[in-house]
């Protein structure tokens, strides 16, 4: 192994560890869930992880485009029809009181970063789409569900690492996350890929159709 692959390796198993422990001591640090993924990028898994969305229909020409919709206009986006994406989107934006754009950006280089990013800027539209909530079991099921579309190494580590948290640290709430992680992952196994949608070119439709269309049933 070269060394400058060696020195790599080591940042990537450190920025991991970092990510984990920080988000250990405190769950509401969002930066560390990117510093997991960021470690996360190089290994077998993620690769693995890419090909096997880049199977599912309609998901290779984003790739081969490298899509990346520009930030949204959220003030733009409140003039639309209340059934529609765009208002819906934009509500839930307002009213948690997020920034569309918090998400840690990189180059994009590669299908690898590629796929962190557009899963990463689009991530509160999945949230939307599936009505899964912003708390700590809606996070959860967000990510059994990304886990059955797109088999993301992160979701993989986050729904096994809160198993074990809950077993060891809230054991009276292991029903209600066995509940909700299979719920989760079952929707998105029925669903179509969301990583295929190009939902910033069409706000204006209402929410209930894009689900209809992409197979979404609501728990």
């Amino acid at each position: 192994m070269k060394f400058q692959d060696l020195l790599g390796r080591q940042r990537d198993v450190l920025s991991t560890l970092k990510g984990a422990m920080t988000l250990i001591r405190d769950p509401e640090k969002t930066d560390s869930v990117y510093d997991i993924e960021d470690g996360l990028q190089h290994i077998e898994a993620t690769r693995l992880a890419v090909e096997f969305a880049k199977t599912q229909p309609g998901v290779t020409p984003l790739f081969s485009e490298r899509y990346l919709a520009p930030p949204p206009d959220i003030a733009a986006l409140l003039q639309l029809p209340p059934e529609s994406l765009g208002y819906a989107y934009a509500s839930y934006i307002t009213k948690a009181g997020f920034d569309p754009n918090f998400y840690r950006k990189a180059e994009v280089t590669d299908d690898t970063t590629y796929f962190l990013m557009r899963m990463r800027q689009t991530h509160d539209i999945w949230h939307i789409v599936t009505n899964f909530g912003v708390d700590v079991m809606g996070e959860l099921g967000l990510k059994a569900f990304e886990l059955a579309q797109v088999r993301r190494p992160l979701a993989a580590m986050l729904v096994a690492g809160s198993v074990i948290e809950t077993l060891l640290k809230k054991p009276a709430a292991m029903d209600k996350l066995l509940d909700v992680i299979p719920a989760g992952y079952r929707m998105g196994i029925q669903a179509q890929p969301l990583l295929a949608q190009k939902w910033e070119e069409d706000w204006e439709k209402p929410l209930s159709e894009w689900r209809s269309q992409l197979g979404i049933e609501l728990n």
